[in-house]
C-alpha cells in the first residue's frame, strides 16, 4: 500500500520505511518556530522542565510579528523575554523590529523552509509550507518547549483527502478564491486532522504565492496541514532563495485517499466568506449591498508582493471612499521596499491608505485597526471569527487582494473586473 506526500516525509523525519493512517511516530523537525505571543508561554515550559540548552541553534526561529512594534507594555515584555532568550541560547533566526515580518511569509522568502523538510510552529498557519511541498504544522507552547530542547515531536499520522486542480484561473482570480471556494464546500471541519494534498495540472495556473495563501488556509477546513506537489515554479522559488540540497517526495499511485475532489479552476469566480465563518462563502451575485468602514490588505495570507501588486492596480488614481479606512500590511521588510521601489507605497497613500510596518496587527484584534461594536471590515486575513478583529459586534468579510482593494474605492463589498 503506498503513501501520501505527507506520510512519506513523515516517514524519513522518523527513520521510518512506511508509515500508516492513525500511527504514532516521532519525528526529528528541521525547523521548531514561535512568535512573540507563543514564544514567551513556550519558554516559561522550556524553563520549567528544567532544560538548559536548545538541540540546534540554526533549527529554532523566533519571529517578533503579532504585537510588533509593540503595542504596549505587555508586548514588550514577551518580546524582551524572547529577545534575552535567543540572546542566551545564540538563536540564529531570530527577527526583531527592523529585521522582520510576519512569520508564515518571512521563513520561505529567506530560504529558512525547502521541500522535503518538517517544521513545527506554535502557530496554527505554521501550514502555510506546504506550499513549498513541506510538512508543517502548528502545535501547542508545550510541544514547542519540547522541540526546541529536545529537537523531537510526536505525531498521529493523518489521512489525507486528495484535491485534483485542473483548467486555470479567470483574470483577477487567486488562490485566496480558490481556497474560500474550497472551505464553503468541505466546511471548517471538513479536512479534520487530515492533510489536504493539492495536485494536477490546474497546478501550472497557481503561483507560488497562490500556494502559499491556499496552504496557509487549511487549517481554517481543520486539517493537520496542507501541501501541494513540487513542480518547476516551486524549485525555482527555492533555489533563488536558498543554495541547500533539498528532497522532493510524491505521493505513490496507489496511495490511499478518504476521498479526492477535482477542483475545476476555470468555474471559480471571486469569494468572499461572510460572517463569521470562513466556510461561510459567497460569489458576488449572493454578496447584496454590504457597506464597509475599514480594509485591511495584508497578513500572512494575503500580504506578499503580488499582493501588494494587485492593490496598486485597482487604488492606481482613485482614492479610499470617505468614511472607509483602508490599512495596507506589506507582510515583510523586503516586500515593503519593493513597494517603495516599484512606487506602489505612493499609489497607497494617495489613494488615502495607510502604509503600514509589517506586522499581523489588526488580523488578530491585536493593533493597528482594530474594529468598534457594529463596524464592518473586508479584509485579505485568514480568519472572521465573532470578535476576531475587534468588537464582538463587528463583523469581518474575507476576500482576495483585488475585492478588498476595490471594496475600499466604493464603500461598499465589491468584485473587481479590471
Amino acid at each position: 500500500m503506498g503513501m501520501t506526500m505527507s506520510q512519506k516525509i513523515l516517514a524519513k523525519h522518523a527513520g521510518l520505511s512506511e508509515v500508516r493512517e492513525g500511527q504514532l511516530i516521532k519525528v526529528r523537525p528541521d525547523m521548531v518556530l514561535a512568535n512573540d505571543i507563543t514564544g514567551p508561554v513556550a519558554i516559561n515550559e522550556f524553563n520549567k522542565a528544567g532544560f538548559d540548552n536548545i538541540f540546534d541553534k540554526n533549527k529554532v526561529c523566533l519571529v517578533m510579528d503579532h504585537f510588533a512594534p509593540n503595542k504596549d507594555i505587555k508586548a514588550a515584555a514577551q518580546c524582551k523575554q524572547c529577545r534575552d532568550f535567543a540572546g542566551k541560547y545564540d538563536i540564529a533566526n531570530f527577527f526583531d523590529t527592523g529585521d522582520m515580518g510576519i512569520e508564515h511569509a518571512l521563513l520561505p522568502e529567506k530560504g529558512l523552509i525547502i521541500p522535503g523538510e518538517l517544521c513545527i510552529g506554535a502557530d496554527s498557519h505554521t501550514c502555510t509550507y506546504g506550499a513549498l511541498g513541506a510538512f508543517s504544522t502548528g502545535v501547542g507552547s508545550t510541544d514547542m518547549a519540547a522541540g526546541m530542547a529536545t529537537g523531537t515531536a510526536w505525531f498521529k499520522v493523518p489521512s489525507a483527502i486528495r484535491f485534483n486542480l485542473y483548467g486555470r484561473l479567470n483574470k483577477y482570480v487567486t488562490g485566496k478564491d480558490v481556497i474560500l471556494h474550497i472551505i464553503g464546500l468541505i466546511g471548517v471541519d471538513g479536512a479534520l486532522y487530515q492533510s489536504m494534498e493539492f495536485g494536477g495540472e490546474g497546478l501550472s495556473s497557481l503561483s507560488v504565492e497562490d500556494r502559499l495563501c491556499m496552504a496557509n488556509m487549511a487549517v481554517e477546513a481543520g486539517a493537520k496541514n496542507g501541501i501541494f506537489e513540487v513542480d518547476q515554479q516551486t524549485i525555482d522559488y527555492v533555489k533563488e532563495r536558498s543554495d541547500r540540497k533539498f528532497e522532493v517526495y510524491q505521493a505513490d499511485g496507489d496511495a490511499v485517499y478518504s476521498r479526492t475532489i477535482d477542483i475545476d479552476l476555470s468555474k471559480i469566480e471571486q469569494t468572499v466568506a461572510f460572517p463569521h465563518l470562513p466556510e461561510n462563502t459567497k460569489t458576488e451575485k449572493d454578496w447584496g449591498e454590504i457597506k464597509i468602514d475599514q480594509v485591511v490588505i495584508g497578513s500572512c495570507t494575503n500580504g506578499r508582493i503580488s499582493d501588494m501588486r494587485a492593490a496598486a492596480q485597482v487604488l492606481k488614481e482613485k482614492h479610499v471612499a470617505k468614511g472607509v479606512r483602508c490599512i495596507i500590511i506589506p507582510a515583510t521588510q523586503k516586500i515593503s521596499l519593493q513597494c517603495i521601489r516599484e512606487g506602489l507605497a505612493e499609489i497607497f497613500i494617495n489613494a488615502g491608505c495607510v502604509f503600514s510596518t509589517p506586522t499581523c496587527g489588526p488580523c488578530l484584534g491585536g493593533h493597528m485597526g482594530i474594529l468598534a461594536a457594529g463596524e464592518r471590515a473586508v479584509s485579505t486575513t485568514n480568519r472572521n471569527f465573532v470578535g476576531r478583529m475587534g468588537h464582538t459586534e463587528s463583523e469581518v468579510y474575507l476576500a482576495s487582494p483585488y475585492v478588498a482593494a476595490a471594496s475600499a474605492v466604493k464603500g461598499m463589498l465589491t468584485g473587481y473586473r479590471g
